[in-house]
């Protein structure tokens, strides 16, 4: 009994000492993350089977984009590995064409293989230039397919835009455990 207790302990003060270690807006955005996690595997979109079978997969739960001739998007995510969180990643696009509007959305990449995750874990990583979002409606995610060991799925919230292109989004990633030392 004794024995389980300083388990536990240990336990709790190792928890308390990784949240502390993160600062308040990580702590925010992986709340973020998990609440959108949790909708996002709702049966309602069908992404279940992505969830489980990905080598590992980001959320963000709040990507803003707007733009008029100049446009742009930005948001924080989560990455996770076997369903764990392991690391922040920052996301940013700029591009000039024809658009106009803005839009707050949630987006999440799955790496369907351990090299993709990798890739993506070097530290600065970018989606094609012809990289699409499937827009998440009920079902839809049934039909998507990888490409490059890599399918973008994004959540309109608020907004109009005329469309979901994250080609030439560009990440940053940063270790979890890199964040602690910090």
């Amino acid at each position: 009994m004794k024995m389980k207790k300083s388990i536990l302990t240990m336990v709790l003060v190792c928890i308390s000492f990784v949240s502390f270690a993160q600062d308040k807006d990580d702590q925010r955005v992986i709340s973020d993350a998990e609440k959108a996690k949790i909708k996002l595997q709702s049966d309602k979109y069908g992404l279940d089977q992505f969830f489980k079978n990905a080598s590992g997969y980001v959320v963000f739960p709040n990507v803003g984009e707007g733009g008029l001739i100049i446009g742009g998007a930005s948001g924080n995510g989560v990455l996770y590995e076997k369903g764990k969180a392991v690391g922040m990643a920052d996301l940013k696009k700029l591009d000039v064409g024809l658009q106009a509007g803005g839009q707050a959305l949630t987006e999440v990449i799955f790496f369907e293989t351990a090299d993709a995750l990798n890739e993506f874990k070097r530290g600065e990583y970018e989606l094609s230039a012809q990289a699409t979002a499937v827009a998440l409606k009920k079902g839809v995610a049934a039909n998507a397919n990888y490409d490059d060991g890599v399918v973008v799925f994004a959540k309109p919230k608020k907004g109009l835009m005329a469309d979901l292109s994250v080609g030439g989004q560009k990440f940053e990633y940063t270790d979890m455990e890199l964040l602690d030392k910090d």
